[in-house]
This record gives C-alpha cells, sequence and structure tokens, in this order.
C-alpha cells in the first residue's frame, strides 16, 4: 500500500496576498472617508445666477442650466455626505427634493456662506470637507480629491480660480474666493503650514463663466 502525505491548502502567493491586503486597507479607507468626508455645495438663487451669460441664454434658461449643472455635481459626489449651503429658499427646497442635506444662512456673500458651511459641518463631526462648486457641468468622481491628507486645491481652466477645494476642518481655514483665488488658497495653506496639492482635472476645473464656455459643455 502506497501511503501519501496528507494534503495541505495550498498558501497564496505573497503577490496575491499582497493585492488582498492592498484592496481591503483601500476600501476600509474608503468607508473611512465616507463616514468623515462631506461634500458642501455653495449656490446662490438660480434666478439670479450667470448673469455674465445673458448674452446667449434667457434668465429661465441660465436658471436651468444652473439646476442641471448643480445636479450634476451633486451626482459626482458619490456615497460622501452632500450638503448645500444657501440663502434662497427656493435653491433650499430644490436641495432637499435631491435629497441633500441643507445649511441655511441669513446674508448674500460666498466667502461667509462657506465659512459658516465649514463650521456646521465640522461641529456635525466631519473632519474633512470637499467644497465644490455648482457651476461644473462635467463634474466627476468628487471622491478622489479627498485622498490626500491635506489641503486639496483644484485650479479652474482659467488658470486663477478653485472650483474645487479639500480642506481639514478645525485649522481655521480663511477663504478668498473671487479674483485670483488659486494662489490665495495656496498661500494660505502654507500659512497653516498644512500639507497642500495642487491639481487640475480636466473635468472638475472647468467651470461655466462666460459665453464661450457654453460650447465646451458635454451633454
Amino acid at each position: 500500500m502506497i501511503r501519501r502525505p496528507p494534503r495541505s491548502t495550498p498558501k497564496p502567493s505573497s503577490a496575491a496576498s499582497d493585492v488582498y491586503k492592498r484592496q481591503v486597507y483601500n476600501f476600509h479607507r474608503l468607508q473611512r472617508m465616507n463616514k468623515t468626508t462631506a461634500v458642501l455645495i455653495p449656490i446662490k438663487s438660480f434666478h439670479d445666477a450667470k448673469g455674465r451669460l445673458s448674452e446667449s441664454l434667457s434668465k429661465s434658461e441660465r436658471s436651468v442650466l444652473m439646476q442641471k449643472m448643480a445636479e450634476t455635481v451633486i451626482d459626482s459626489s458619490g456615497p460622501l455626505s452632500i450638503w448645500v449651503v444657501c440663502d434662497d429658499d427656493e435653491v433650499a427646497v430644490w436641495a432637499e427634493s435631491k435629497n441633500v442635506s441643507v445649511i441655511k444662512v441669513g446674508e448674500p456673500g460666498l466667502n461667509s456662506a462657506i465659512e459658516k458651511g465649514v463650521s456646521s459641518l465640522e461641529k456635525a463631526g466631519f473632519s474633512k470637507v470637499i467644497i465644490a462648486h455648482a457651476d461644473l457641468p462635467n463634474a466627476d468622481n468628487l471622491q478622489k480629491c479627498a485622498e490626500f491628507e491635506g489641503v486639496t486645491i483644484v485650479q479652474d481652466h482659467k488658470g486663477d480660480g478653485t472650483p474645487v477645494l479639500v480642506i481639514p476642518t478645525g485649522e481655521g481655514f480663511r477663504f478668498s474666493y473671487g479674483p485670483d483665488s488659486f494662489a490665495a488658497h495656496t498661500l494660505e495653506a502654507q500659512r497653516l503650514g498644512l500639507p497642500y496639492r495642487q491639481l487640475f482635472d480636466p473635468k472638475l476645473s472647468f467651470d461655466v463663466d462666460e459665453p464661450e464656455d457654453l460650447k465646451f459643455i458635454k451633454n
């Protein structure tokens, strides 16, 4: 009679084991990100939006365009917690109809609205906030912007704006939206001593401000 040693279950190769470990690590990292990261979208009145497009679009057409772009940004947020900060009742109702949480502010002004929005999200327990403008018609996968541990500053297609900004909460980051905000936000990260990266992304960097921008909107 021939006796053979009992068969043992072959051990996975070291390379396969490393791949599995990375997959598990990335899964848990994304799970943590979903719980601690929020997307904040500032939106002003749809009726008063994009006045510089008045040469090409009527007021009602601009309102429809703004809502479509804002919805694209919402859809690009994936599983993250999404919040709209606004001072307009109609925008608030619209956001709630999209199952988005609303932070209502009492006065207009982009920088003050974002400051109050970030403060509210910090109090709600979020450690990182992705601030994304609502006029990004080709937005996709905002979640990737939060993978860097620090400040991510997305440069707009004209080179001076900040259509997407990712910051850690609790650091006292001062917002400088307006002319040359990209440079201003870079300087602010340096002032606070925070690690930062500057990012250009074809889909997230393109925002709509001027009539010539309309021809680059992807249907």
